[in-house]
């Protein structure tokens, strides 16, 4: 079943691709709240990047996985990071999508082991200027590109987005096209900048015609998720 799922949901990103022209996105496996065995699954049917959304709960898996395998994965933090979990963050993940701050991108540079590669950063943007949803201003993004480029234990890699769920996936490209503009301003300053994170299991053929570069898909992985 894990990987039937896999190759349906490559088909579909692929044929959305091709609709548009566009070369096919990366494809994330959104793993929040699934167990272990359960990305070991999909992880044995071929795929290799994953998302979650806590930064302990990601730790835990990990744990539990076999280290062999867990070596050729990649790891995505996708969910709001809080400060005071930095520390773990920068030793746990590979990539963080939802650096917003400042303070936050030299906690994670600070906490960011010299030995290892630089942690791949993403800007998250408050695309539509929601109230109370994390993500910076796009008029702020780049300072705070400035700010990531210079220290030493990150490299920015692009930026991420979620955009108000309207129940019409249409309704959602002005956000997503705002983005990609965003995204081609912010390569054009920075030219290790490759990475567009938008587009979810519900509206990611709008998202990769608008230029999502990456796609984070969960249900249509998994099944429902089990309760919290």
């Amino acid at each position: 079943m894990p990987a039937e799922r896999l190759q349906d949901v490559l088909h579909r990103i692929h044929n959305a691709a091709a609709a548009a022209g566009r070369p096919d996105p990366a494809l994330l496996a959104v793993s929040k709240l699934q167990p272990a065995s359960a990305v070991a699954a999909l992880a044995v049917a071929g795929q290799r990047a994953f998302g979650e959304n806590y930064v302990q709960e990601a730790a835990a898996k990990r744990q539990a996985l076999d280290p062999a395998l867990d070596a050729t994965l990649e790891w995505h933090l996708i969910g709001h990071l809080q400060s005071n979990k930095a520390a773990l963050a920068a030793q746990v993940f590979d990539w963080v999508q939802s650096l917003d701050r400042p303070g936050l991108a030299e906690a994670l540079s600070r906490h960011r082991d010299p030995a290892r590669a630089p942690l791949n950063v993403l800007i998250q943007v408050n695309v539509e200027g929601e109230a109370g949803k994390a993500g910076c201003d796009p008029a702020q993004v780049a300072d705070l590109a400035a700010r990531i480029a210079a220290l030493p234990g990150l490299a920015l890699r692009g930026l991420m987005a979620i955009p108000v769920p309207h129940k019409d996936p249409q309704a959602r490209r002005p956000a997503f096209r705002a983005m990609a503009a965003l995204f081609e301003a912010l390569a054009a300053q920075h030219p290790g900048v490759d990475t567009l994170s938008m587009g979810m299991s519900d509206d990611f053929p709008v998202a990769v015609a608008e230029g999502a570069t990456l796609v984070r898909i969960g249900t249509a992985l998994f099944g429902a998720r089990p309760p919290r």
